[in-house]
């Protein structure tokens, strides 16, 4: 079961901006979360029903630092799709 601390963070890009004067709201979450839990996870801790949950898996780059390649890690990103009167006020949308 999916719990509130896997959204590790809601994306403020440009893009994510301009999807959210349409009312998505973009979340990034651990890989291992599923619509289904997203709805209940938005259901349970905001109180609101998302009308539509989009996602897509995000595959970490390979960056290099001093000569050492490393990985960032990969991700889960959803676009959640809210009521037009749906405030997230500990979200602060």
């Amino acid at each position: 079961m999916a719990d509130i601390t896997d959204i590790k963070s809601i994306v403020y890009t440009e893009k994510a901006l301009n999807a959210q004067e349409q009312g998505y709201l973009v979340v990034q979450t651990s890989p291992k979360v599923t619509k289904n839990q997203l709805k209940q996870i938005f259901i349970e801790y905001f109180g609101v029903k998302p009308l539509k949950v989009n996602s897509l898996r995000q595959k970490g780059k390979v960056k290099r630092f001093r000569g050492i390649e490393g990985k960032r890690p990969d991700y889960k990103k959803f676009y959640v799709k809210l009521p037009e009167d749906a405030k997230l006020e500990s979200l602060s949308v």
